[in-house]
C-alpha cells in the first residue's frame, strides 16, 4: 500500500504551505518598499551624481519611478503574475534571463560547499558524539565553536589572503583566468576552490553540532544495549543504525538553512569577486536596480519556501505514528 497521510497532517501542510506563500509576499514586499526608500535612485546610477535635475526627472519618468509607490508595487505584481520579471534598470536585460545566467554559477558553489560542509560535519560530529567525554569531543567541540564564531567574510578574506596572496596556490577571484584563451575544467576548479571551502567552513559547525548532539543521543538509547547484548559489534550498530538515525536532524536542517546558506553565498561571492546570484544581488542593492533585486528575493523567497515544505512532507512521510 503506498505511504500516505493522515487528513489532519495534510491540512497541517496545507495550512504550513499558506504561511510559506505569505512569507515570501512579506519579504518582497519589505524589499520592496525598503529598496525605494533609499535616497537616489537608479537614475544617479545612470547619469552619475551631477546629472542635471530635468535629466534625472526624465529617466524616472521613462523607468515609471515617477508614479507613486503602491502604483509601482501593484505593476510589478501585475507583470509578475503573467511570468514577467521586467527589465533591469541599468542594461535593459530581462530580469528572468540576467538571473539565469548567474544562477548557475551559485549553484555550482552551492553544491560544492554543501557537499564538503556535509562531508566534514559527519566526520567531526560522528567523533564528538562517539567521544562526547573524552578529549577528541572536547578537541572537536571547541573546533566547531570556533568557526561558528568566525564571521564569513573573515573566513573568506582570511582563506584568500593565506592561499591566494602569500602562497599563490590558487587564484584570488573570478571563475576563470582571463588571460587564457580558452579556460578549461581544471582552471575553472582552481577558482572554485576557495569560495567553496569558505562556504564549508561557514555552513558545517551547525550541521557539526547537532549531528553530534544525535549521535550522542541514540548511543544512549535502548536499542543500542540490546543490539551489543545480541553480540553485534560497535562499528555495525554505529553505521547501521545509529548514524541513520541521527542524520535525519541534519538533513531537515539543511532544508531549512538554504536561506543562510544563500547570506553567506552573498558574503563569499562579493570577496571573491565571484559571478554568482549573490554577488549580483549585491551588485543590485549597490545600483539600485529594483527589477533585479526583487526578482533575486523572490527567488530566494521561493527556494526557501520549497526547502522547508519539501522538509516538512519528508518528516510527515518518514514518521510512522502520522501514516495511515
Amino acid at each position: 500500500m503506498p505511504w500516505t497521510i493522515r487528513p489532519a497532517t495534510a491540512r497541517e501542510l496545507a495550512l504550513r504551505f499558506l504561511e510559506s506563500a505569505f512569507c515570501i509576499v512579506l519579504l518582497v514586499t519589505l524589499t520592496f518598499v525598503l529598496a525605494h526608500l533609499v535616497s537616489g535612485g537608479p537614475a544617479y546610477t545612470l547619469l552619475g551624481l551631477r546629472a542635471n535635475p530635468d535629466s534625472v526627472q526624465a529617466l524616472n519618468q521613462l523607468l515609471g519611478l515617477n508614479q507613486p509607490l503602491w502604483q509601482q508595487y501593484a505593476i510589478w505584481w501585475l507583470h509578475l503574475l503573467q511570468g514577467d520579471l521586467g527589465l533591469s534598470y541599468l542594461n535593459h536585460l530581462p530580469v528572468a534571463a540576467q538571473i539565469g545566467a548567474y544562477a548557475g554559477q551559485t549553484l555550482l558553489l552551492y553544491a560544492a560547499g554543501t557537499v564538503l560542509a556535509v562531508m566534514l560535519a559527519a566526520g567531526l560530529g560522528l567523533i564528538h558524539g562517539v567521544y562526547a567525554l573524552s578529549w577528541p569531543g572536547h578537541a572537536c567541540s571547541a573546533l566547531e565553536i570556533f568557526l561558528y564564531a568566525m564571521p564569513g567574510f573573515f573566513v573568506a578574506s582570511v582563506l584568500g589572503m593565506v592561499f591566494s596572496t602569500w602562497l599563490g596556490w590558487l587564484p584570488a577571484g573570478g571563475i576563470v583566468d582571463l588571460r587564457l584563451a580558452s579556460p578549461g575544467l581544471w582552471d575553472r576548479a582552481r577558482h572554485l576552490v576557495l569560495p567553496a571551502a569558505s562556504l564549508m567552513l561557514i555552513t558545517c559547525p551547525a550541521l557539526a553540532r547537532l549531528f553530534a548532539q544525535e549521535v550522542h543521543r541514540e548511543l544512549a538509547a535502548a536499542y543500542v544495549r540490546t543490539a551489543r547484548a545480541r553480540g553485534l559489534s560497535f562499528p555495525a550498530i554505529l553505521f547501521r543504525h545509529v548514524v541513520r538515525n541521527a542524520a535525519r536532524p541534519v538533513v531537515t536542517l539543511l532544508g531549512y538553512s538554504l536561506p543562510a546558506i544563500f547570506a553567506g553565498n552573498v558574503v563569499i561571492e562579493s570577496v571573491f569577486d565571484y559571478p554568482g546570484l549573490g554577488w549580483l544581488l549585491a551588485h543590485s542593492a549597490r545600483s539600485q536596480d529594483y527589477p533585479v533585486l526583487l526578482g533575486i528575493v523572490l527567488l530566494v523567497g521561493m527556494a526557501t519556501m520549497v526547502g522547508n515544505f519539501a522538509a516538512d512532507v519528508a518528516n510527515a512521510m518518514l514518521d510512522p505514528r502520522i501514516r495511515k
